[in-house]
This record gives C-alpha cells, structure tokens and sequence, in this order.
C-alpha cells in the first residue's frame, strides 16, 4: 500500500514539474498568438498607406498610417494586443477615422510576416522606434496618443510612463502579466517562471498624463477588475468607460466612440 502511494505521489510530482518546465519552454508560444485569425472579414472604409517602418535592428514592421493633418490633428499610435494581424482591427479603424486624428496601426515583430520574434523587450523597442519615426515625419510627442489594446496597454504604459505624450488610452488592459497567468494557471509558481512580464499596475502612478481606461463588464479574458484597479491606482485627469454588456474586444459603437472623443477634446 505505502509503495504505491509512493508511486502515485511520486508520478505526480513528475508531471507536475513536466509542466512547468514546459510552461517555462513554451511560454511564449502560450502568450504571443500572431497566426490567430479573429477577422470578421470587415470591409475597409477609410483609405491608408501600408507603410514598412524599419527599426534600427533592420527589422520591418508593417504599418497601416491614416494621415489627414500631422499638423491640424493628434496622431493616434495604436497598438495592438496578443493575437491576429492589422485586418483584425479594421472594424475599429473604420470608427476610429470617424474622428479628426490622424491613426498609426503598427504589427509587432513577428505579427503580420514581420520578421523577428516578439517579447517584452522586444515590443517596448519597437514602439520607441515607431515613435522616433513618427518624430521624423515632424509628429510632436505632445500631439501624439498612446493607445494600447489589450497586450498593447502593456506597451502603452511603458511608454507613458515618460510623460512626454499627449494622453494614453488603455482598452482591456491587465494589472499585470503575472496576474492575468494566474487566472489560468493558478497551480503554477508564475512569479518564477515568467520571462515577460509588463506590470502595468506598478507603472501607472508614475503617468501623469491624462488616461482614458475602456473594459467590458463580461470580459472573460481580461477580467474588467483589472481595468477598474489601473483606474482607481491612476492619477488625475482620469477617465473611464466601463460598459456592462462589452467582451474582451470592446464594442466599436457610437457610445465607445463618444467617450474618445470627449477625452481627445480635454487634452
């Protein structure tokens, strides 16, 4: 009996660390999705440039660059979250060149057919290098708005921790990586494992930048008490969008769209 017991605790305790260490392999695979498709094939109603922005590690990252004014309007630097390509966010586009902005949707290395392979390091470079680009086409830092969507707000709170940008609007966004893992894995020693982390919540008392935070109520990606903790951790001026009935991919509808434009309008 006791020898068995012995086998079956030890066989356990086996996998278990099978696990982990696959976890620890494999993670990455398990956080960056860029081969996911979630297009709703919408069709596109603004006219863009697909641009290839090169970064300093000779990396390309396709772009697509809504120009209208550089001067007249704020450009919006948006970036996307963990999964899909620039087609998964054209229903967003198309509300988003509704308002007077200019709008720079970037692909992550790795995403899209770029080249290269994403991490935390990585993401937060390739944004700086959008931004010296967009500083090139004579953008002020001032006239530019962060936007981060989900894995993106990770990467827009980094950024704005530097207070030189005009705003920054986080959509979906996690506490931290650490935190969002746990809700997945919570048999797991996250803290030890994890290679990227983005802790947004130990970074966001440091923006003073006005903020704009949007979370739906039935999030089941992100819960939306991680959006409400940024917010009430975040400094004035402070605004927010928690409607009851959106999912981790905000409904793009004339409210949501309201409230963006109220914020751009205070900055």
């Amino acid at each position: 009996m006791i020898k068995y017991l012995y086998l079956t605790i030890s066989s356990i305790i086996i996998v278990y660390f099978l696990i982990i260490l696959f976890v620890y392999f494999y993670q990455r695979n398990l956080l960056y999705h860029p081969s996911e498709n979630n297009s709703l094939n919408d069709k596109i109603s603004f006219n863009y440039k697909e641009i290839f922005i090169e970064t300093d590690e000779n990396i390309e990252l396709k772009s697509w660059f809504i120009e209208k004014d550089l001067e007249k309007f704020k450009t919006v630097l948006f970036f996307h979250g963990n999964a899909g390509n620039l087609f998964n966010r054209v229903y967003k586009l198309n509300e988003l060149n509704k308002l007077d902005l200019n709008i720079l949707l970037i692909s992550w290395r790795g995403f899209s057919g770029n080249k290269g392979k994403p991490t935390e390091k990585n993401l937060y470079h390739d944004a700086e290098e959008i931004v010296k680009w967009l500083n090139s086409r004579g953008v002020n830092n001032k006239n530019i708005i962060l936007y981060g969507e989900s894995l993106g707000t990770g990467v827009a709170t980094e950024l704005g921790k530097s207070n030189i940008f005009g705003g920054i609007i986080l959509e979906s966004p996690f506490t931290s990586i650490a935190k969002a893992a746990k809700i997945y894995y919570p048999y797991l020693p996250i803290n030890l494992l994890l290679k990227d982390r983005y802790d947004s919540i130990d970074k966001i008392q440091s923006i003073t930048l006005p903020i704009l935070i949007m979370h739906g109520k039935k999030d089941n990606i992100v819960p939306q008490k991680m959006g409400l903790e940024l917010f009430e951790k975040a400094n004035e001026p402070k605004f927010n969008y928690f409607p009851e009935n959106d999912d981790h991919m905000m409904e793009y509808n004339d409210e949501l769209l309201n409230n963006i434009k109220l914020f751009i309008n205070k900055i």
